[in-house]
């Protein structure tokens, strides 16, 4: 029953994606295409995200460390180089490997921390990034930021879109296979019961390290794409706004569905927009954070489990009456 749901979760994510693929041909809107653009880098993101709070167990306040990272990196190495193809390979490449080692070292010496201790300790750590960040300004330029240039082949926002498009899909499928494998059950295992799980022969640290590199290198792909969609990087990319956006887009879409962190991610995005254009029209959205919170407020108390989550229940729940129904007409 719940494979049979999860493939139809993939073939509605199917039918999505081709339609998105085909929206820049027969509709053209700029401000859709950027807005778009931004619901697929911070669904990314927040499947990142989703892998560590949703399939492991592990709550993180400074996730935006490896975004930042990949914003950073990538856009340092872009503006000391030409904008040519090699270069920009040779600078995700390096942001890879980068966000990868960094990702195993904080979690080799974090994650034996349980529960908040783990959460404040990479909120300081993810601090400690902002301060490197502001102070090192003969690197970063400080608070100010810097430009780059990316690419010809990018600076067409139909071909970034079509790459931030292909690049979400990409990691939904690589994701779903990776925790529907031996790897995976084990992180959900962790998850449900960890000292259990130890207790079984399983190193707990080491799997959890693993989900710590995976997630860290997705945030830093993720980082990536949003330093090459505004083509500027500034601290901003390393502030706890980032990481509360990733866990909202995770809870309000479905804790470990993966897909759900994709539809909180266009609820997000979609409602920010939306919102802030009301603040131009009325002086009553000017504060339009609060009307953001009330959305909020009113997924969570409608949506308990987040949209996926819920409907999943839903549907199991009527599934399961029915099969019930059914074995007491027999039984009559």
């Amino acid at each position: 029953m719940r494979r049979f749901a999860d493939k139809r979760w993939n073939g509605i994510f199917i039918i999505l994606i081709v339609f998105l693929f085909l929206l820049p041909y027969v509709y053209e809107s700029r401000n859709l295409l950027i807005l778009l653009t931004q619901v697929f880098v911070f669904s990314v993101f927040a499947m990142s995200y989703d892998l560590l709070i949703g399939f492991t167990g592990i709550v993180s306040f400074g996730h935006a460390m490896y975004f930042g990272i990949g914003a950073y990196s990538f856009g340092i190495f872009m503006k000391r180089f030409e904008p040519e193809m090699v270069y920009f390979l040779w600078a995700v490449l390096t942001t890879v490997i980068l966000t990868a080692a960094v990702s195993f070292l904080v979690g080799l010496l974090t994650l034996r921390l349980k529960s908040h201790f783990y959460a404040m300790l990479t909120l300081s750590l993810s601090g400690l990034f902002i301060v490197l960040a502001e102070k090192w300004r003969s690197l970063t330029f400080g608070n100010d930021g810097f430009t780059f240039r990316v690419p010809e082949l990018f600076i067409d926002r139909t071909n970034f879109y079509l790459l931030c498009l292909i690049l979400m899909a990409v990691v939904f499928f690589a994701l779903k296979r990776f925790t529907n494998s031996p790897l995976g059950r084990v992180l959900q295992a962790i998850r449900e019961n960890e000292q259990r799980t130890e207790s079984l022969g399983f190193h707990v640290l080491h799997y959890k390290i693993t989900a710590s590199v995976v997630s860290g290198i997705l945030a830093g792909i993720a980082g990536i794409l949003y330093a090459i969609s505004l083509r500027y990087v500034n601290t901003s990319v390393f502030s706890m706004d980032i990481t509360l956006d990733a866990l909202l887009m995770t809870i309000i879409g479905g804790v470990g569905t993966l897909i759900g962190a994709i539809i909180g991610a266009g609820i997000i995005e979609f409602s920010h927009h939306w919102l802030t254009g009301l603040a131009k029209e009325h002086w009553i959205f000017e504060r339009w954070i609060i009307f953001f919170g009330i959305i909020y407020i009113l997924v969570v108390m409608f949506f308990p489990q987040g949209i996926v989550g819920t409907l999943k229940k839903i549907t199991w729940k009527r599934k399961k009456s029915l099969a019930v129904k059914k074995e007491q007409k027999a039984a009559s």
